[in-house]
């Protein structure tokens, strides 16, 4: 009887061992996240906080607290401007064909090659297409630059670029040209507009919008890159979905 108690009570002490949480026992929570997050429970203003955090006896604690209030101030602030933007852009998008197409904002741009090139015209935007039968939606980049030189440039394909601007000329992607034409003509060249249009599917557009995405128009004589920052994309997919 003696041994048998002895067990059930050594049974119960390792069950009673297993249940504790050995992640709190070696990672104890700092005093700076213990004020940090007592403070965030007041539901003070931010000024409020700081002067809270002020309230502490340790020096070194107020600057650890104050300085995570900041970093916390920031934050919320970058994200309630991105909100901001993205609603802008979102509103910018026009809908019609009884919400099946979608038109992004135009985008225009004046570049220069170099030091003594001549300016560039670029325009572009996204146009989405939802499919009536199975809600899907591919999109189109349409893309317009005018430029003057001796010769046109013959667009031929496209490249993503990643967020270093790095492009991919080893998988080049097809584009439509929607029109080419040349006017100004002289002696020296001519003023050339190519417009082109790019598929693009909804789920790569979904995966970048996180990051400013760009893409690569490419010809044998030059080459033009086209970004649109993360705010425009996330507010044109808002409302072609």
């Amino acid at each position: 009887m003696k041994n048998f108690l002895q067990i059930s009570l050594l049974s119960i002490a390792l069950v009673g061992c297993s249940s504790i949480d050995y992640a709190e026992l070696t990672s104890p929570v700092s005093p700076s996240k213990t004020q940090i997050d007592r403070i965030i429970a007041l539901n003070l203003s931010h000024m409020e906080s700081l002067k809270e955090a002020n309230k502490l006896m340790d020096p070194v604690l107020v600057s650890s607290v104050i300085k995570a209030l900041e970093t916390r101030k920031v934050k919320a602030d970058n994200a309630a401007i991105e909100a901001e933007n993205v609603t802008i852009y979102a509103e910018m998008v026009q809908v019609s064909d009884d919400n099946l197409k979608f038109l992004g904002s135009k985008i225009s741009e004046i570049k220069t090659r170099n030091m003594i090139g001549k300016p560039e015209s670029l325009d572009y935007f996204l146009i989405g297409l939802k499919d009536q039968n199975d809600g899907s939606i591919q999109h189109k980049l349409n893309f317009s630059i005018s430029y003057t030189s001796g010769e046109k440039r013959n667009y031929s394909s496209a490249s993503i670029c990643d967020k270093w601007q790095g492009c991919d000329d080893e998988s080049q992607l097809d584009i439509n040209l929607i029109s080419s034409n040349a006017s100004n003509c002289s002696t020296s060249g001519c003023k050339y507009t190519e417009i082109m249009e790019l598929n693009l599917s909804d789920d790569l557009l979904r995966i970048n919008m996180n990051d400013d995405f760009s893409v690569s128009f490419n010809s044998k004589k030059a080459d033009s890159t086209v970004t649109f920052i993360s705010t425009y994309l996330k507010g044109y997919l808002l409302v072609a979905n």
